[in-house]
């Protein structure tokens, strides 16, 4: 009985964890912006040009596994909109936003790193997930 309970149990895990996984998006999919925190008063937009500082935790939209995140390092991360300096979904997906504002990014391949991925944490076709906060806009 004892050694069905652990068949069992297995069993359920591993169907827990099938489930839980999603599929990529296609390359071609549109960027998806959802807003998390919305601050009351916003009195200054990110819009190209602007030197922002971030904070995000990257996972794959596929399994969830965290690929990367300046909240684990304790150091926001600091880039110039619109001028290429990260990846086409992070250009378009900050547009807008307001300090103090957090956003849920879903970036497919075609918008990120592409088919050939980035790194070993970033498999090609990987479609992303990112949970970012803009804490500064610098001009």
């Amino acid at each position: 009985m004892a050694r069905f309970s652990v068949l069992l149990a297995l069993c359920a895990a591993l169907w827990a964890s099938l489930a839980a996984a999603r599929e990529d998006l296609p390359a071609d999919a549109p960027l998806r912006i959802g807003v998390k925190v919305r601050p009351e008063k916003c009195d200054r937009r990110a819009k190209d040009g602007d030197r922002l500082s971030m904070h995000y935790t990257g996972t794959l939209y596929a399994d969830g596994s965290k690929f990367d995140s300046s909240r684990d390092r304790a150091s926001p991360f600091e880039f110039t909109l619109g001028r290429g300096e990260v990846i086409q979904g992070w250009d378009q997906g900050l547009q807008n936003m307001c300090v103090g504002e957090r956003r849920i990014l879903t970036i497919p391949s075609g918008k990120g790193y592409g088919a050939s991925g980035a790194g070993a944490k970033i498999p090609g076709g990987a479609t992303l997930k990112f949970d970012v906060e803009l804490l500064d806009i610098k001009s």
